[in-house]
């Protein structure tokens, strides 16, 4: 069956399908002893396609769908040359090869989704999605009416305006407090953006949820499978299958 390159490497486990585009950029594939670019198609039972000079491996038996509560001062990286501590560092027990679902910043925590389906990560990644993603933050100072005014309209950024966010009081302390905010975008440092043009700027942040998927009571570095209730609300929420 011919498909496109980037799809034939996610569905194989290599990346996403996004990070897959990268990888056919950055020259990295053949197919049949031709470097292939970025469009190409090929039939994966039939074509000799290769990474990094490797030949591809056939698909998995089983998707792995995981969630990792990443601690914070860890790069989302599967990057063995990388000298910081990397999510790599928490599979050495998965014997399947999985990645990381987007990325948490170095200096942020909280739910991490790794899978080997690559068509369930590019859905949930890519911004027509509009996937839910919720944090609990902690930011200097506390937020007045017309601060929240301005997160929940959209806060103009360096690249443009952001599109409305959710957000809600958690608890105040003596200099700080806690916020909960939800986003529909993915753009770089986002929150942390936004609560800095508000004159508030985050000391943590931990994301809690995708969706309807939730961090729960996992520990920083522990790690667990979804559950069939979990996986299906995720992929109904993609558009990857019918029913709720």
């Amino acid at each position: 069956m011919i498909m496109r390159l980037q799809k034939i490497l996610a569905d194989r486990g290599v990346a996403s399908r996004r990070k897959a585009e990268e990888i056919i950029e950055e020259g990295r594939v053949t197919v049949n002893g031709v470097v292939a670019t970025l469009g190409d198609k090929a039939d994966p039972e039939k074509d000799h396609i290769k990474l990094d000079g490797k030949l591809l491996s056939q698909p998995a038996g089983a998707r792995k769908y995981m969630v990792l509560h990443k601690p914070k001062n860890v790069i989302t990286t599967l990057d063995p040359e990388e000298t910081r501590p990397t999510v790599r560092d928490f599979l050495a027990g998965v014997r399947e090869r999985v990645y990381p679902v987007g990325r948490l910043d170095f200096d942020s925590e909280g739910l991490l989704l790794l899978t080997n389906d690559g068509e369930l990560a590019h859905a949930v990644m890519h911004p027509s999605g509009k996937m839910p993603k919720t944090y609990r933050v902690k930011i200097k100072g506390v937020l007045e009416e017309k601060d929240f005014e301005k997160l929940r309209r959209g806060v103009r950024l360096d690249d443009g305006l952001t599109a409305p966010a959710e957000v809600r009081p958690l608890e105040a302390l003596k200099q700080n407090s806690w916020i909960e905010m939800t986003i529909y975008e993915g753009r770089k440092r986002q929150i942390r953006r936004m609560l800095q043009a508000v004159g508030h700027p985050v000391i943590r942040l931990i994301r809690t949820r995708i969706d309807g998927l939730s961090l729960g009571s996992l520990a920083p570095g522990e790690m667990r499978h979804l559950s069939n209730n979990e996986l299906k609300r995720l992929k109904y929420s993609a558009g990857l299958s019918e029913g709720g």
